[in-house]
């Protein structure tokens, strides 16, 4: 995806429409959805193949080109006649975001894109120490896809982790590791979750539906929940100062918790470090990532 931001200001309202007018100052783009954790991985100096689709109109050269200025192979990267780039266009007035306008198409992908994606995730998984499965619903992340590739990864010895959009969490059965937020989760296991006690039943029932060995269940401002098979729930409280734009938080966790396993840190030591990570990045305006120094002076702080 392309996540579009036009920056101005608001002084008075439009004749036309009880509406603010914005005078524009400036635009900006950046890579959105699975291209956001793309991000995030190689702000830490991580090496990352993406894979996915994207169109071949002006957005999806965008793509293309910013995936190569981080140095990103893009050959997993396939398109799709009429389905264009997601692109996310979003107005920002005084810091504040006042509307948002999406250009998408969420049907599924064809066959003939499955069997040209799992080929590439057959032929370069040997090379990786993580798949990292971004869900944004958009039709790319198929029930059939993440089967398929969790089934590669589990016979390789690789990780998977799958951050969830999808309310059948079936779609994600044994993947390494799940990352809803608290809202996704409830509304998976048809909950309201109110109290810690409702979290840790939600997640409890998460883990037996989807057969789960971990699962991580975000909190925005009330830090994350870690659930693991055989273990009592575990709280990491929020590491966040201030909260400005929590707009693609969930991408940093699962780009520094995966990033985190695959250099061999344990469960908890991963959710740690992603947990600080994501309380840097809400406190910027917009998707953006953490730098190392900025991680570095969080956890040592």
């Amino acid at each position: 995806m392309i996540d579009e931001y036009l920056w101005g200001s608001v002084d008075r309202i439009s004749p036309e429409a009880p509406v603010p007018v914005v005078a524009i100052d400036k635009e900006s783009q950046t890579l959105g959805g699975a291209g956001n954790v793309i991000n995030n991985l190689t702000a830490m100096g991580a090496s990352v193949f993406a894979i996915g689709t994207a169109g071949t109109g002006k957005a999806g050269r965008m793509v293309l080109d910013k995936l190569a200025d981080l140095g990103v192979e893009t050959d997993g990267i396939v398109s799709e006649p009429d389905r264009p780039t997601t692109r996310k266009t979003r107005v920002i007035a005084s810091n504040q975001q006042v509307l948002r306008i999406d250009k998408e198409i969420k049907r599924k992908i064809t066959t003939s894109t499955l069997e040209k994606l799992m080929a590439i995730i057959e032929n370069r998984i040997g090379d990786v120490d993580v798949i990292i499965i971004s869900d944004y619903d958009k039709g790319l992340v198929t029930k059939e896809l993440v089967a398929q590739t969790v089934a590669l990864a589990r016979a390789r010895g690789v990780l998977t982790l799958a951050d969830p959009k999808s309310l059948d969490f079936f779609k994600y059965a044994r993947v390494s590791v799940l990352t809803p937020n608290k809202k996704e989760a409830g509304l998976a296991v048809n909950m309201d979750i109110v109290t810690e006690e409702d979290l840790f039943l939600a997640g409890k029932k998460i883990m037996a539906q989807a057969g789960l060995e971990k699962l991580l269940i975000t909190c925005g401002n009330e830090g994350m929940v870690l659930f693991e098979k055989g273990k009592s729930p575990h709280v990491i409280a929020s590491k966040a100062r201030q909260v400005f734009d929590v707009s693609g938080a969930g991408d940093t966790v699962i780009s520094l918790l995966g990033l985190g396993l695959a250099a061999g840190l344990p469960f908890r030591d991963a959710a740690m470090v992603a947990n600080a990570a994501a309380g840097i990045v809400v406190a910027k305006v917009g998707t953006a990532t953490s730098s190392i120094e900025e991680l570095r002076q969080s956890l040592e702080g």
